[in-house]
């Protein structure tokens, strides 16, 4: 029979009755503190525990190859538990305050080949159409899949665009950013062609660019529905979602010499650290060609 914890039960009262957290945050918090007592043998109460304890227990889950995410989600829930016990029972001091946690860890953007795009991109103008669609549908799906892998721009950008966005004299297109940031992005020839196919079929002319089969503004999850129409459709193993067109965009363009500072600015990215995470994957890709083909790699 586990130990009684009388403090740990009222923490989790409060969680579920005062902050009304969910079933699956609750059981990570009883799961965290259960561990952390297990660990600490024998435990002798909450109070007995110091910095040092902690500092020991956190070496001992890296030790056990435990993943960041885990380490960090544990000591989340600890971190709360003794906010908890110095705000509503008057402890004076919380030792997990001196705990430094390892860093979360970055990974690295899943990117498709220049291949596996150009089998995303002629589908919809080769499957079969279906009653339901618009008779336009198959255009509009075309110009929406070349546009986000022409410019890179994130989901909700291609949806706020409006006719008058697009520049065809210049081939650019005007993109409003996180905080109405402004930007010119540069639009290539098939991704225009297929913007002008699309306008031309469906008689778009001024308002809203891509338009649901209700002629409104097409949204977000009906843009997000359309991407994941042809992925099924392609048989990828990875799943496509348009934010993997974005990271696609800047690490074939990376790949193929781009410099970093013009790709923040085609991204959009308020920051170069932003951007610096598709040089990983462009190294990363270097190594996989590189091991694969020199002969004493």
């Amino acid at each position: 029979m586990p130990a009684a914890d009388p403090l740990a039960d009222d923490f989790l009262e409060f969680m579920e009755v005062e902050r009304r957290s969910s079933e699956r945050t609750l059981a990570n918090y009883e799961l965290a503190l259960r561990q952390c007592r297990e660990w600490r043998t024998p435990f002798k109460g909450w109070s007995e525990l110091t910095a040092d304890d902690f500092r020991a227990y956190l070496f001992d889950l890296m030790k056990k190859e435990r993943g960041r995410a885990t380490i960090r989600l544990q000591f989340a829930a600890m971190r709360s538990f003794f906010k908890w016990l110095t705000r509503r029972r008057g402890w004076k001091a919380n030792p997990l305050l001196e705990v430094q946690l390892p860093k979360r860890e970055k990974k690295l953007p899943v990117v498709l080949t220049v291949t596996q795009i150009e089998t995303m991109l002629t589908l919809p103008l080769t499957l079969e159409k279906t009653k339901r669609d618009a008779v336009w549908a198959p255009e509009r799906d075309a110009a929406i899949l070349e546009l986000f892998y022409s410019t890179g721009m994130r989901l909700s950008e291609l949806t706020a665009l409006n006719v008058a966005d697009i520049d065809t004299y210049t081939e650019t297109v005007r993109v409003f950013g996180k905080g109405k940031k402004e930007r010119l992005c540069p639009v290539g020839s098939k991704a225009l062609e297929a913007v002008q196919r699309y306008r031309a079929k469906a008689g778009v002319h001024d308002g809203a660019l891509f338009l649901s089969k209700l002629r409104k503004r097409i949204s977000i999850q009906g843009v997000d529905d359309v991407v994941n129409k042809y992925w099924r459709a392609s048989g990828l193993p990875v799943h496509l979602t348009p934010h993997k067109f974005r990271h696609s965009f800047a690490t074939h363009l990376l790949n193929n010499g781009a410099d970093l500072r013009s790709v923040q600015e085609l991204l959009g990215h308020a920051s170069l650290s932003t951007t610096q995470i598709y040089t990983h994957v462009s190294t990363q890709r270097m190594k996989e060609v590189y091991e694969a083909s020199h002969p004493r790699a």
